[in-house]
């Protein structure tokens, strides 16, 4: 069996790579968070251009309709790049909240972005004040919703709301939509770990210690490889995840649940090893590995955070 993915999906991920690495993500990321949200709508522009923001969107609304796999191509590609902005929620959540909805013409097109709540597991909405829609969904029903009191995260350019359900209500397949989301959250993860991988591997090149290159250091070699297996093993589950959910398996919990835990472990692992191997100097706000290092325990909790889902997993089993 072959568990690669196609020609196309290799493509669209480079397309992807090809324009965020022009776009200067990190001012992007760095602007959001002092609510300049400008820059980042105009990666949020390019993504449109590249089908992104249409992928899980149904035909009939203008969207792609395309599959859970190419969706975790495409987020972990932007989790790579640390893209602001409530990219779970508007991508992946949200058309399958409307996916009887015309509202999702405006997903689909880029001229509206989303953000949703959905307790308890997303108690609060990300980015709420600069979504031009905000959803309130459970227990099978979806609803427009009224921003209240902003909480600071610790990712600045993740503010998150309280919001209470305001106007009607329509049916919704939220137990679906909250596997996307998870699904969604657990490739951005993915995407994350592999950032700062390439990262500390760059930087392990140019720094020295007692006067030679720290990449030279069996400890550190051993210190990477680990983080390399750690992502390599994760990105097989997450995949595999959105198989299952893709095929409505059965076992799609279990799968999902197992995709975010071995994402979030990677990634953990991950932004200590950067953080270790970088110094004090990547933890300060000018290093962009800094966005990288917020982002990962911002997404760890998203979603159900990894005690949720190994107690999720645990039952499924």
């Amino acid at each position: 069996m072959n568990f690669q993915i196609d020609e196309q999906q290799r493509d669209f991920a480079a397309s992807i790579d090809a324009a965020l690495s022009a776009a200067d993500v990190p001012a992007a990321v760095r602007a959001w968070g002092d609510g300049d949200t400008a820059p980042g709508r105009k990666v949020w522009a390019q993504l449109t251009d590249l089908g992104v923001t249409a992928l899980l969107v149904p035909e009939k609304y203008d969207g792609i309709e395309a599959s859970p796999v190419d969706l975790v191509v495409a987020l972990e590609r932007l989790g790579y790049w640390a893209v602001p902005g409530p990219v779970t929620e508007s991508i992946a959540v949200a058309p399958i909240l409307l996916a009887n909805d015309e509202r999702a013409t405006g997903l689909a097109s880029g001229e509206l972005i989303a953000t949703v709540a959905m307790p308890p597991q997303a108690p609060r909405a990300v980015n709420a004040d600069v979504a031009g829609l905000v959803l309130l969904a459970a227990d099978g029903q979806v609803g427009e919703a009224t921003t209240g009191a902003a909480h600071d995260s610790v990712d600045p350019a993740r503010k998150l709301f309280d919001v209470t359900a305001s106007g009607d209500t329509q049916a919704a397949d939220t137990v679906r939509a909250y596997e996307f989301g998870v699904l969604a959250t657990a490739a951005q993860l993915v995407g994350a770990g592999q950032a700062m991988l390439d990262q500390s591997v760059e930087y392990a090149k140019q720094r020295t210690q007692f006067g030679r290159i720290i990449g030279s250091y069996q400890a550190i070699k051993h210190k990477l490889a680990d983080v390399l297996i750690a992502v390599e093993l994760a990105r097989p589950l997450v995949y595999g995840a959105a198989l299952s959910l893709a095929e409505n398996s059965p076992d799609t919990a279990r799968d999902i649940s197992a995709a975010k835990v071995a994402a979030s472990d990677a990634a953990l692992l991950a932004a200590r090893s950067a953080l270790q191997t970088h110094g004090a100097i990547g933890f300060t706000q000018e290093h962009d590995l800094s966005l990288s290092l917020l982002r990962v325990q911002a997404l760890r909790s998203a979603w159900g955070d990894p005690t949720a889902h190994r107690r999720r997993l645990l039952e499924a089993l």
